[in-house]
């Protein structure tokens, strides 16, 4: 059950199962908001989420990205702070709770689950502080790259090995590249002139995966 889970022996895994509570949301449904306390770690069983922070005039940043199998909505217990971030379903998904009392525990009494647990919070700051980077100072074209390059990273391809398994909303990949939505419907656009990728309404296939790279990295 998730990467940092493994670590734990048997008997503590069953504590963690037996402490869970699943719920299902549906496509936009918050799965929590900021202000509010962490109260539970989150891992998510089915489905897609992102987690973005509210902006000014209905833009959003869209900063991560969960998918199946990936723990998330804990980065804030440990800092000893309320959420920043709001998380909202992309599809309909499945997210177990677990209490972050029980967290607190196995980290206490498990010194690898409790280091891969670090590991994984480092990882998603140093991921935080790039995006950030990414976003202030990289032009419109390699923000749109970035984003279509961090929707395959997250959820991959499908059979095709072209189209992405997520069918983004133009709001969506706007929020995730810094910039208007008119904007990003621009871009796409000329991405496509471009034979870069193609488009069929929100199905987005990536047609030269080398050129859309090199886009990203400059």
């Amino acid at each position: 059950m998730g990467i940092v889970l493994n670590h734990l022996p048997m008997l503590q895994r069953q504590t963690v199962l037996d402490s869970i509570v699943t719920y299902r949301f549906k496509k936009d449904d918050l799965v929590y908001v900021e202000d509010t306390t962490p109260n539970d770690c989150m891992f998510m069983l089915e489905g897609k989420v992102k987690i973005y922070q509210s902006g000014i005039g209905n833009r959003d940043q869209i900063l991560r990205l969960i998918a199946c199998g990936e723990l998330f909505g804990y980065d804030a217990h440990f800092a000893k702070r309320n959420y920043v971030t709001r998380a909202a379903a992309l599809e309909p998904s499945v997210i177990c709770f677990i209490p972050m009392e029980t967290i607190d525990e196995l980290a206490q009494s498990n010194l690898s689950f409790a280091n891969e647990l670090l590991r994984t919070v480092s990882r998603n700051l140093m991921f935080d502080d790039e995006r950030i980077i990414s976003l202030t100072q990289k032009r419109v074209r390699a923000r749109l790259a970035e984003a279509l390059l961090m929707i395959r990273d997250a959820y991959g391809m499908q059979a095709d090995g072209k189209t992405l398994c997520l069918n983004p909303s133009r709001k969506d990949l706007a929020d995730m590249s810094n910039m208007l939505t008119n904007n990003a419907i621009r871009t796409l656009s000329a991405f496509v002139d471009e034979n870069i990728v193609e488009v069929d309404r929100r199905k987005i296939k990536i047609i030269d995966i080398d050129k859309l790279t090199n886009i990203s990295d400059n």
